[in-house]
């Protein structure tokens, strides 16, 4: 069906917007020209200031093609110029709208040329990245170096490209285990860089790179953008990273029309490259700049807002802000100190159960946590009383590949016909793919005792892949020592430090988040002093084996998330678990001093609640091999005392 819209004149409005907006966003989006930077709070309303300030710039005369419009996902882009389409009752077609990539990919197919490369250029995705990568590896490879691989490589160039660092900066700040192998690296990036011109290849990264490119050696080409954008709007501007902010400053004109919008306290990414220094210096690039921030609050108690604006006082790199709530009082935040995890654990579950059971569904609920690895006793608990949940940080704890892959060792040493742990472990040995393994297990299973029949498998060993087949072979040989048989934890360590900690290295770029879980595994198994019963209980409980699936439960899913994944999001009760130091904030952010981080990550954590916040911490360690007290998190001796509430559960 066609659209049709009324033109209007650009002094006529559709929309009331003093009575549509609250003062601040009213402010906002009647902004005439020049520089703006909308601070926009959680729950503030920042959608709603940019689809009317697109509305309103349409009215007010601006023809949709002279907008340029920066967000991170293209599905916020184009849901924004659909409302702003309904507001301003005419077609906003000819706006550029979508995410940074999205605009340099128009850009570029237009100015190839000036970009180094032919017409119809390919864009690689991450999958295709890490093959060419591979490739590269391949034709340079020596066999006295361990190289990362392309996954890796991956992500150590594009942070480089990103944070205008050098590829040996970035490995010295985030890949430390490869720092003996800079020069290889810098080898195969050089020669990944000359395949994708040949090709005529760019991956995500050489769209940024190029879009700088064009502009900055281009005079007229700037001109030309800078005069066909006369507004730039840019979403979630605390999240650009420098290269995203270094465009963005050459495509704005000498009117220099740009409306930033963003919230500095919630700026948590700087792992994937964002820069906190561009919102916070934003009015010194810009002189002029006019600042509104957005400071009422619609989704959040005032109790929850009190313990927000508490936490985020204490930074002092930042733009000061009081969040104010528009909802009436409930109750105050509670703080729960609970013995250990698995207590916490308890807890949380029979305050889930007793809510649900109140009428509060399921999927009103999220229990947050600053890495992955701190839901895993929870996962079990839940599981056990039959919670039905949803994970948003990634997989399952037992579904994740390494972890997966630490109990195949465990099991071909309980159970040596266990094929399914066999191929496993063995397809972990670089050079051994899934027909190698299964002549190898052919092999093995033809035996009473596959132990000896390890020898004559070996002939089915690739020779490139028999110095880690034989390291393989001297650590499952370790395993069968009776320490290890009566101390899971040491066995899962022992594997952890014997090879498998390098191959995460080698494998994935997030290694150390790998890690971290599997450290976690070896906390909780540390109760256990059989090896048999360790894997039998978790193959009970159903852990170890796959979800069944089935219908949604009717009642909804709690939801069980990091912080960093929960943003921008909301739920009528939240949890915050493992608030401990070192762990939130973590050990690493306070070695590299960027405590001020963790704190807006906690802060956007308390902001996640509408009604309801729980802060939970174990006093005693779990660690598998010093139990000791734990620190609650500075965060919390932080908060005034009128400010939450401290339950004391009963310790048994």
């Amino acid at each position: 069906m066609k659209k049709y819209f009324l033109r209007r004149g650009p002094s006529a409005s559709n929309v009331d917007y003093e009575h549509e907006l609250n003062p601040q966003q009213y402010a906002a989006v009647m902004h005439r020209d020049g520089p703006a930077l909308v601070l926009a709070g959680a729950g503030t309303g920042k959608t709603r200031v940019v689809t009317y300030r697109v509305a309103r710039l349409i009215e007010s005369g601006v023809r949709p093609e002279n907008i340029l419009l920066l967000t991170f996902t293209n599905k916020a882009a184009r849901e924004m110029m659909r409302r702003a389409e309904l507001l301003a009752g005419r077609n906003t077609s000819g706006l550029f709208g979508g995410t940074f990539h999205h605009i340099a990919n128009l850009i570029l197919r237009q100015h190839y040329i000036l970009a180094g490369y032919r017409q119809g250029f390919s864009i690689l995705d991450r999958e295709d990245t890490k093959e060419l990568f591979e490739a590269c590896i391949a034709e340079i490879y020596q066999k006295d170096t361990v190289l990362p691989q392309g996954s890796v490589l991956l992500e150590i160039c594009s942070l480089s490209k990103n944070t205008n660092r050098t590829l040996d900066e970035v490995i010295a700040l985030r890949f430390p285990h490869f720092m003996d192998a800079v020069e290889e690296v810098t080898r195969i990036a050089s020669q990944y860089e000359s395949k994708k011109q040949s090709l005529n290849l760019m991956d995500f990264d050489d769209l940024l790179l190029l879009w700088k490119k064009v502009f900055a050696e281009n005079d007229k080409i700037r001109e030309y953008y800078s005069l066909k954008f006369k507004h730039i709007l840019v979403d979630e501007y605390q999240d650009t990273n420098r290269l995203q902010s270094d465009i963005i400053d050459l495509a704005t004109g000498g009117p220099q029309n740009l409306m930033v919008v963003g919230d500095d306290a919630q700026s948590i990414y700087s792992f994937r490259g964002a820069a906190f220094e561009n919102i916070l210096k934003f009015p010194e690039r810009y002189q002029n700049t006019v600042i509104h921030k957005l400071t009422t609050n619609y989704r959040s108690t005032p109790e929850i807002l009190h313990l927000a604006n508490s936490i985020i006082s204490r930074n002092r790199n930042q733009f000061s802000k009081e969040l104010t709530a528009v909802l009436p009082p409930g109750g105050l935040p509670n703080s729960v100190p609970l013995k250990d995890i698995f207590q916490e654990a308890e807890f949380v579950a029979s305050v889930l159960t007793d809510m649900n059971a109140d009428g509060t569904a399921f999927d009103d609920i999220a229990i947050l946590y600053r890495s992955h690895y701190q839901s895993m006793q929870l996962q079990m608990e839940l599981q056990r009383r039959g919670i039905p949940f949803e994970i948003r940080s990634g997989l399952k704890f037992f579904e994740q590949a390494h972890v997966k892959d630490i109990l195949s060792y465990l099991k071909v040493i309980i159970n040596p016909f266990d094929e399914i742990g066999w191929k496993r472990v063995l397809k972990l040995v670089k050079g051994i793919g899934n027909i190698s393994a299964g002549r190898i297990w052919d092999t093995i299973k033809k035996t009473d005792n596959p132990a000896e029949a390890i020898p004559e498998a070996g002939k089915h060993v690739p020779g490139k892949a028999t110095e880690g087949f034989n390291r393989l072979l001297d650590v499952i040989r370790e395993l069968k020592d009776a320490q290890y048989l009566t101390a899971p934890s040491a066995a899962i360590d022992h594997v952890l430090r014997h090879g498998y900690e390098d191959h995460l290295y080698n494998i994935y770029p997030n290694a150390e988040v790998r890690i971290e879980d599997i450290e976690q595994l070896t906390r909780f198994a540390a109760k256990y002093d059989s090896l048999e019963v360790f894997l039998s209980e978790l193959a009970l409980q159903g852990i170890v084996e796959p979800d069944a699936g089935g219908e949604e439960a009717p009642e909804g899913r709690v939801i069980l998330s990091t912080v960093h994944q929960a943003k921008g999001l909301e739920w009528s009760t939240v949890f915050i678990i493992g608030m401990n130091d070192g762990k939130f904030p973590s050990a690493k952010s306070l070695k590299s001093d960027d405590e001020e981080e963790e704190r807006r990550l906690f802060y956007v954590a308390a902001t996640r609640a509408r009604e309801a916040l729980y802060i939970c911490y174990p006093i005693v360690s779990e660690d598998w091999n010093s139990m000791g007290l734990l620190r609650p998190s500075r965060f919390i001796s932080e908060l005034p005392q009128d400010s939450f509430e401290e339950i004391r559960v009963e310790v048994v």
